[in-house]
């Protein structure tokens, strides 16, 4: 248990380089903003990101991140003003982020979705594409390109 405890601690300090304020620039949308932040909460037992989309016809969100119990992996719970709700495996090894969605959570499993992100050397930009699978992951299509630059010095 006491293990369990140490490992889970140990994956949420490896989350560290999310922490602050990020702009985010969506490939569907070209020019616009959008400012997230990501904070620890519940004494950094959890890891929540929060975005406010300028555009009233793009949802706002909020996710929140905790660590799996063998502090390998982790779950992303996803929640956004549409009412939409979905839980999301992610990953987080040198600097690549990956998300996945393969299994009926919240909301109906109408398409498989995975997020690949990758931090740039210097820790303040990652980039990233979301895709989608409409034969239960075999074959992958680009959904949109993703953009994350660290606000700040």
């Amino acid at each position: 248990m006491e293990n369990d405890k140490r490992d889970r601690a140990a994956a949420m300090d490896r989350l560290s380089p999310f922490v602050g304020e990020w702009t985010v620039e969506v490939g569907f949308a070209p020019g616009m903003t959008v400012p997230t932040v990501f904070e620890w909460i519940l004494g950094g037992h959890f890891l929540v990101q929060r975005t406010e989309v300028p555009d009233p016809n793009a949802p706002d969100s909020m996710m929140v991140i905790g660590a799996d119990d063998d502090g390998d992996g982790y779950t992303q719970h996803y929640f956004d003003s549409r009412g939409i709700a979905r839980l999301y495996a992610m990953t987080f090894d040198d600097g690549v982020w990956t998300l996945r969605r393969e299994a009926p959570d919240f909301t109906p499993l109408g398409f498989h979705q995975r997020f690949t992100g990758t931090f740039g050397d210097d820790g303040r930009t990652i980039r990233g594409t979301f895709e989608n699978s409409h034969d239960d992951g075999a074959t992958w299509e680009p959904d949109f390109e993703i953009t994350y630059r660290k606000a700040g010095s």
